[in-house]
């Protein structure tokens, strides 16, 4: 009896098993053995969140967006009472590609709902059907709803068709969205039961109390085409109070995932924006902690506005120093002033004063596409798109002070216009001399981290032995060595950019008995060039000959 060769090994790792021979036809035959590998894929690095009002869109939930249009088409678009509405417009408008937006709302009373609803009568009398809007607010008081017994099966009584309309406040015989369901049932062992099927694909209506046991009465028509029934319409939607802090930090909200921690059902976020409450009440010192904390939790960074109140490089070192000073230091946070100012659409596109998070959101996003996370997000090419200019036009004085103590500066110069100026963390002040002084060095570390524990999973329950740390360490330093061909870390060979540890000697035979893993990763970082110094020196001329 023949054996088979031993597998061979080609360059690329891949096993090549040789075929038994066939006695029939002489020959060499192999057959590929792939081996399964486990490559690192890059975490994103732009994923911005939003928190705030919003006109409409679903409560304490994170719903990704990837443009202003979809923002509009599921929160309301602009809104003069919501500060978040601009914030997202200015992100996009910078180069934002990818945001998740948290509505909170604050009800106009204690025990209101704020949702517009009807209710619509049964066939045999009794408690009526409540329809009610999708989430609160007086956008609801747009939608109007049309029963009709049109089924796919004449002959069955139970099933009935619901269509819901949105229309123009401006001009109710203006349709902007339509929705039919039809064959819907009252039957809650049905498999079109009416308060589910509107729970899983209506974007307009629900269904918020019981369902009657017997179907609902048609809409009378005028016509014999369903375009002349008679539409109930909702009525009743608030648009709630402005919100507090206490609708975005308050701790109770962290059992319910709602607030700041609606958060925790988003796979991932880059960077955090909380603009203003309102266009007057500012983040309060203990939202920002809150959020900075979160941050840290989630290898995010943390975008602060200052206080409207400062209106100098003096209120601003005044108020970093003050004891109730707008938040602790922390590396996973930077700070950016002054204000912007912008066209606001709903007021002719007259200049008004923002918070500039929004804005500088998409100019990290903008630089991570072109560059790189490992790019300071700062410099002649970090413009400001739609912003025509700041609320307050430092020097170089001013700004050489401000950055000095970890205050990243907006400058608006001649050529260029407004551009953000400065790449240091809340951790950055000279005093601190701090290893996570530059955001893209803090950036570059949670991106790392980020990529390596969300790709690493496959190591759970292997053998915790040479087998296993020497695959990991193929595997990170083949994803440390792609970036330092990008060019993300400093150091000519990769020996001097990188290195990846993960044996014997960077674990205790107690890690081992207890299944713990320890990887050590370093990296050289590619520090922003800040000052650049010109020497000049002046040489005496030659004589002539």
């Amino acid at each position: 009896m023949q054996e088979t060769p031993a597998p061979i090994a080609d360059a690329a790792g891949e096993g090549i098993i040789p075929m038994p021979i066939n006695g029939s036809c002489p020959g060499a035959f192999v057959e590929e053995a792939p081996r399964e590998r486990h490559d690192i894929v890059p975490a994103p690095t732009s994923i911005t969140a939003f928190i705030g009002r919003t006109r409409r869109g679903p409560l304490d939930t994170p719903v990704p967006i990837a443009s202003f249009a979809e923002f509009a088409r599921q929160f309301g678009g602009l809104w003069q009472e919501s500060t978040v509405s601009f914030a997202v417009q200015h992100y996009f408008l910078n180069g934002g590609a990818d945001a998740i937006i948290v509505r909170v709302h604050n009800p106009s009373a204690p025990d209101a709902d704020d949702l517009a609803r009807v209710s619509l009568p049964r066939e045999e009398g009794g408690a009526p059907l409540v329809i009610a809007a999708a989430n609160p607010g007086a956008w609801g008081n747009r939608l109007r709803v049309i029963v009709d017994h049109d089924a796919s099966d004449a002959a069955d009584a139970s099933h009935f068709t619901l269509t819901a309309q949105e229309v123009d406040s401006g001009d109710p015989s203006v349709i902007l969205a339509t929705e039919t369901f039809r064959d819907l049932s009252v039957d809650p062992g049905a498999p079109r039961f009416v308060a589910d099927v509107l729970a899983r694909e209506s974007r307009l209506i629900r269904v918020p109390g019981d369902v009657p046991a017997n179907r609902l009465e048609a809409r009378p028509r005028t016509g014999p085409s369903l375009a002349t029934a008679v539409p109930a319409v909702l009525h009743r939607g608030h648009d709630g109070q402005p919100i507090n802090d206490a609708h975005i930090s308050d701790p109770r909200l962290q059992t319910m995932r709602r607030g700041l921690w609606a958060l925790d059902n988003a796979d991932i976020v880059n960077l955090l924006c909380i603009p203003p409450l309102r266009a007057d009440r500012d983040v309060a010192s203990a939202t920002w902690e809150a959020a900075r904390a979160y941050c840290k939790e989630r290898r995010a960074m943390l975008l602060v506005d200052p206080p409207a109140e400062w209106q100098s490089p003096d209120d601003v070192l005044a108020g970093m120093d003050a004891a109730d000073s707008i938040m602790t230091r922390g590396e996973n946070a930077a700070l950016f002033f002054p204000r912007v100012r912008a066209p606001n659409p709903l007021a002719q596109d007259r200049l008004e004063t923002f918070a500039p998070s929004g804005a500088v959101a998409g100019v990290f996003a903008r630089v991570d596409a072109a560059k790189g996370v490992w790019k300071a997000p700062a410099g002649p090419e970090a413009t400001l798109a739609g912003v025509p200019g700041l609320v307050v036009k430092l020097s170089d004085e001013e700004n050489g002070q401000l950055t000095a103590q970890g205050i990243n500066c907006l400058r608006d110069f001649p050529i260029g216009g407004p551009v953000v100026w400065g790449a240091r963390t809340l951790h950055g002040a000279d005093a601190l001399a701090s290893q996570w002084k530059y955001i893209p060095v803090r950036r570059l570390a949670l991106f790392i981290e980020e990529s390596i524990v969300r790709n690493l999973g496959w190591t759970v329950f292997e053998p915790n032995d040479e087998s296993l740390w020497s695959e990991i360490r193929l595997t990170v330093g083949a994803f440390l060595e792609n970036l330092f061909r990008q060019g993300a870390f400093s150091g000519v060979t990769p020996r001097d950019a990188y290195f990846v540890k993960c044996d014997a000697g960077t674990m205790t035979e107690n890690d081992i008995a207890s299944g713990i893993v320890t990887i050590v990763v370093g990296f050289a970082p590619l520090r922003p060039a800040e000052f650049v110094i010109v020497e000049l020196r002046q040489r005496a001329s030659q004589p002539e000959s």
